[in-house]
């Protein structure tokens, strides 16, 4: 995979460093010829140039780039160069770095991002991940805002243990895609019983994490156990009826 990085200070160089790694073609550009040598990154390509110029990018051979990454520290520029990289370059993934989370708003599909990274936003989320068990956790937010991928630690007494994955009924807009058991990835089948301690992963819609939250909180089981099914009619329905046929004189 070919990927063109913008920016390679800490972030942009980190991103290289990992791609590199996993043998993916990389292309860094940045303003300062310095970064170069202080990089440490071997194998990288380099372009010395401002990222916002057409010609930069032409000089970069980006209509050939699987991947745009801009995450340089300067929310503006990261914005141009995924709005030129989509539209005048036709890249068909573009990923932008959001460094002030109240332009977070502007880092979508209009702008030419297909994914924003908010970093103290992703920082928030694993912070609350690593310490709020029993509370769906939203990770990251993909397609423009659409869609999120979101995490739910199963607590000890949670309703959910002992179901298999295929008996619950999930939100018509949320997916498990993954469960994370003694630190070791499970994909999920209809077969799966859930235990205590699971970490669930979903990709859900913005609009079904409501859903998906009521579906896997406690007061959702204390709802349950209220309307606990008799034959098909609630216990306490159940109890009623028993009730009348004994003062009727029918006791069965």
């Amino acid at each position: 995979m070919k990927v063109v990085i913008v920016g390679a200070g800490s972030v942009g160089s980190s991103i290289a460093r990992e791609l590199l790694a996993h043998k993916h073609e990389i292309l860094l550009i940045d303003l300062k010829p310095e970064v170069i040598g202080r990089s440490g990154l071997r194998g990288a390509h380099w372009l010395v140039g401002d990222a916002c110029e057409l010609s930069t990018l032409q000089g970069a051979k980006v209509e050939e780039a699987d991947v745009v990454v801009s995450a340089t520290g300067d929310d503006k520029v990261n914005l141009v160069v995924s709005l030129l990289a989509k539209t005048e370059f036709g890249v068909g993934r573009t990923v932008g770095r959001v460094n002030n989370p109240k332009n977070d708003w502007m880092f979508n599909d209009a702008w030419g991002v297909d994914v924003a990274v908010n970093t103290p936003q992703l920082m928030t989320a694993l912070v609350e991940e690593a310490v709020e068990i029993g509370d769906l956790v939203r990770l990251l937010t993909l397609q423009t805002g659409v869609s999120s991928l979101v995490e739910f630690t199963v607590p000890h007494d949670s309703h959910v243990i002992g179901q298999t994955v295929g008996q619950i009924r999930w939100p018509e807009d949320a997916t498990l895609v993954a469960i994370l058991r003694d630190h070791a990835p499970i994909t999920p089948s209809r077969d799966d019983v859930i235990d205590g301690g699971d970490e669930l992963f979903f990709v859900t819609t913005i609009a079904a994490e409501d859903h998906l939250r009521a579906l896997l909180s406690r007061d959702a089981a204390e709802s349950r156990n209220d309307t606990a099914q008799e034959g098909g009619v609630p216990a306490s329905a159940g109890r009623l009826e028993q009730q009348a046929l004994e003062d009727d004189g029918f006791d069965g």
